[in-house]
């Protein structure tokens, strides 16, 4: 693919992940699940707080179940239930990233 410009810049954004070709409304709807949880919980608690991944899992699975049994909104926020499912996801990822995860997959394996 050829660019209009120059640049020695464009090359080097050329091999970084492309931003621009993910979709914004998920992302908005996403954000007003944060901004939820940062009225309710404090913002960016899982930063603070060491989080379990059995909770963050476990609520990421009822809102994909509620959603496939075909509601779409959470009743209590009003939000998507996949934007909340997203949510759980990148907390789990950042939360991992921040060395802030009790990653207790094991755990719960060892009771099955």
């Amino acid at each position: 693919m050829s660019y209009p410009d120059d640049n020695p810049k464009t090359q080097r954004g050329e091999q970084k992940p492309k931003l621009s070709s993910t979709p914004v409304a998920p992302l908005f709807e996403m954000g007003k699940v944060f901004e939820l949880g940062a009225k309710k919980y404090g913002r960016f608690n899982w930063r603070l707080h060491t989080v379990s991944s059995t909770v963050y899992y476990d609520a990421a699975l009822r809102h994909l179940m509620a959603w496939f049994g075909g509601e779409d909104l959470d009743p209590e926020s009003g939000v998507h239930h996949l934007a909340h499912a997203m949510a759980c996801m990148v907390i789990l990822m950042d939360a991992k990233d921040k060395n802030k995860l009790n990653d207790n997959r094991l755990d719960a394996e060892e009771t099955l």
